[in-house]
């Protein structure tokens, strides 16, 4: 059984909310597609800061994302700043890694104050259980990735790359990430319970009660019942849905933004 962190708990003030969402990938398919993007994503912000206690944002920010000690990838000003707003406003922010942006090494917790995480977490908000996760890696099987996802997060491996010049190293990044990217890896469908978080879900729920597991990664959006009591949410993405989940005291769902 994965042994899962704990974050602190949440008891939210009145008429106030935690908001969810991943898998943004900013940076692909063209600058000009990713720019529309991140507007879109800061409007969002703007948006729910009026009711956001807290807003978790659970991987694939970027589609590539590389920390050098003193360098990192240009762009995304808008969102970053929009970021350190929400957190200068004594709104929560809490990030976790995902596959594409595994290199996350201080610059979001010094320059925006945001914690950020690269295992599954466990909480309670307002006395419901959750556990959060991008959701690369968890469950059986797999296991190609997850010997990738090893090698990545190596420290001799990372120290070797950052020998590589920045301008170089990270523009190598973005090139594998836009080369690999195929939209209809994007278009995908939910495999019931032979979805590797599925199966890491309901392994869980053998020792643990959680009211609702919420994940990225996957592409699709979901709410899907794993027993009486628990539930499974995917967050879907910005690439296709521009959907976010929301927790409003009692019940967490899945919402699109502009609908």
């Amino acid at each position: 059984m994965q042994v899962l962190g704990n974050l602190p708990d949440i008891q939210l003030a009145h008429n106030k909310k935690v908001y969810f969402a991943s898998d943004f990938h900013l940076g692909i398919p063209t600058d000009a597609a990713s720019l529309q993007r991140e507007h879109l994503l800061c409007k969002w912000l703007d948006t729910i800061s009026s009711d956001a206690q807290h807003i978790f944002l659970l991987g694939d920010i970027f589609d590539a994302w590389i920390e050098y000690k003193h360098a990192v990838p240009k762009g995304f000003v808008r969102f970053l700043g929009k970021l350190a707003q929400l957190t200068d406003r004594g709104i929560g922010v809490t990030v976790f890694t995902g596959n594409h942006d595994l290199w996350m090494y201080g610059y979001f917790e010094k320059e925006l104050n945001i914690p950020v995480y690269k295992q599954a977490m466990q909480l309670s908000i307002n006395g419901k259980k959750f556990v959060l996760a991008h959701g690369d890696g968890l469950g059986p099987g797999d296991t190609q990735y997850k010997i990738l996802k090893t090698v990545l997060n190596n420290k001799l491996c990372q120290w070797l790359y950052r020998w590589m010049h920045p301008d170089l190293g990270i523009p190598l990044a973005i090139h594998f990430s836009r080369k690999g990217l195929d939209k209809k890896k994007y278009e995908v469908q939910f495999l019931g319970d032979r979805e590797y978080i599925v199966q890491f879900c309901k392994s869980y729920l053998q020792q643990h009660h959680v009211d609702y597991f919420i994940c990225g990664h996957r592409h699709y959006m979901l709410e899907h019942s794993l027993n009486e009591k628990s539930t499974y949410i995917n967050l879907g993405d910005w690439l296709q849905y521009n959907s976010y989940g929301v927790m409003d005291g009692a019940k967490c769902e899945l919402k699109v933004f502009g609908k």
